[in-house]
């Protein structure tokens, strides 16, 4: 048995300076409660929007109606005539596939908007962003 405690171990760069810890998952379950306020506030890196979905859906776009641009927030009135050209963009592009299926999210709330593209018909939804995360989604829409 060790005559020191295993469960902190320092680490030095190679000139002796202290750079960071490495903890137990056992020491860490102790101490998070205690340090979770001093820690930094993570932000999700967005992902780029998926603009070669978009250009395929447009190549072999088959409904009866143009291709259609205009995105309209519900939550907070952000509207657009075309989200492709906005400068800065109102709206970001989240997915969208050969089925119809458009999803934006709303730069200025974070709604999310969902044009489902039918035959005949184009039908929008619009879901308010929930600041709240649970450990198995990283947001949830209402």
């Amino acid at each position: 048995m060790s005559k020191h405690d295993d469960s902190l171990t320092e680490l030095f760069d190679k000139n002796g300076n202290l750079i960071g810890a490495l903890l137990t998952a056992d020491l860490w379950s102790k101490v998070k409660p205690r340090v979770k306020d001093l820690l930094p506030a993570q932000t999700p890196q967005e992902r780029p929007e998926p603009i070669g979905a978009w250009e395929t859906l447009k190549e072999y776009w088959d409904f009866e109606y143009p291709i259609d641009t205009d995105v309209h927030c519900k939550i907070c009135g952000t509207s657009t005539q075309n989200w492709e050209e906005d400068t800065p963009r109102k709206f970001r592009l989240v997915s969208a596939n050969l089925g119809g299926l458009v999803s934006f999210k709303c730069c200025q709330c974070s709604a999310r908007i969902t044009k489902k593209h039918f035959k005949d018909e184009i039908k929008v939804e619009t879901k308010a962003f929930v600041e709240e995360k649970t450990l198995n989604f990283e947001a949830r829409y209402k």
